[in-house]
């Protein structure tokens, strides 16, 4: 029994199959209690983590592809993994895990435990990459299968924005990660459940967008009647370049959206103030409007109302850009 190449040796990024440890000539019947007294953790039926690794939904889903290889990471996993911002959603281990199945598996999505597979009839070389080890669909396909089930207009061009704008997600800076026409193309295969709507939602997207309080901002502003240019370049009177969320050239009104944790550090709050105090001195502006993702999300009617009792003030000012 300990003559046999000890488990350790046999895991691939950590995770054991039992197959594998049956296959070097390790007796079933004893393999399990022998796992659990040298501190493996069990992932699911058929699968051990390490002793001492942390078992998060990377690890289980490294465990689910070793067993099952045609299973592809998808939908919500599969944005956590591209670093894909999603609309009022809790975090990915909180879920079940999305994985695509290609035929024979049954259309529609099926939920078993943790995981969640989405059989598809469209799925080839091409809409599969490679990230952090797990084969995963790509930035387009991802965002194509989201917008096609996002339920809501909100929650689709979150999704699109993201993917079309430099971003940053989980204390790392990310470029864009796919082009408005790698979604058009997506999105125009025929016979796709949700395409119709997908469509219409993916012209609203904007590249450039900051977040996804910016974006949800925008289309309440939108549905307002509000027509505000997005991420303008503004010069400071010293001619260093601004760039604010929102800004109503004609009024001289700026918008910002600010984030649930904006500040962080006392850095980030004096640099924060000092951007506030240069925006509100760039030439051609007159008033800066700020407002939390908070108050985007909960109360948009509140910030379009405010937006537009600032537009009707500043024009009847005289002195008007």
């Amino acid at each position: 029994m300990y003559e046999l190449m000890s488990p350790t040796m046999l895991a691939r990024g950590g995770v054991l199959l039992t197959v594998w440890a049956l296959a070097a000539g390790w007796p079933r019947g004893r393999l399990a209690g022998r796992l659990r007294r040298d501190g493996w953790q069990r992932i699911c039926r058929g699968a051990w983590a390490v002793p001492g690794k942390e078992v998060d939904w990377r690890v289980r889903a490294r465990a689910v592809q070793l067993l099952r290889p045609e299973l592809v990471c998808s939908h919500r996993t599969a944005a956590a993994l591209h670093r894909i911002e999603l609309l009022g959603e809790g975090p990915v281990e909180a879920d079940a895990l999305d994985f695509a199945a290609p035929p024979p598996h049954r259309g529609g999505a099926a939920a078993r435990g943790w995981i969640r597979v989405h059989g598809t009839a469209r799925l080839t070389d091409r809409d599969c990459s490679l990230r952090r080890g797990l084969r995963v669909t790509s930035p387009a396909r991802t965002v194509g299968d989201l917008i096609r089930t996002a339920g809501s207009r909100e929650a689709a061009v979150v999704v699109a924005d993201s993917a079309l704008s430099h971003r940053f997600v989980g204390g790392l800076r990310r470029a864009p990660l796919v082009r408005a026409e790698d979604l058009a193309a997506e999105l125009a295969a025929p016979r796709c459940p949700g395409g119709p709507a997908a469509r219409r939602w993916l012209t609203l997207a904007v590249p450039g967008s900051g977040s996804p309080a910016e974006t949800v901002a925008r289309l309440r502003m939108r549905d307002a009647g509000l027509h505000p240019e997005v991420q303008p370049t503004l010069h400071t009177a010293a001619g260093r370049p601004l760039r604010p969320d929102f800004y109503f050239r004609a009024a001289g009104l700026v918008v910002e959206i600010e984030g649930f944790a904006f500040h962080g550090t006392r850095e980030a709050h004096e640099r924060d103030v000092r951007r506030f105090n240069e925006l509100q001195n760039c030439p051609g502006v007159r008033r800066v409007l700020r407002f939390t993702a908070h108050e985007v999300f909960t109360r948009p009617d509140r910030m379009t109302a405010t937006v537009r009792a600032a537009l009707g003030a500043l024009a009847a000012r005289p002195g008007a850009p």
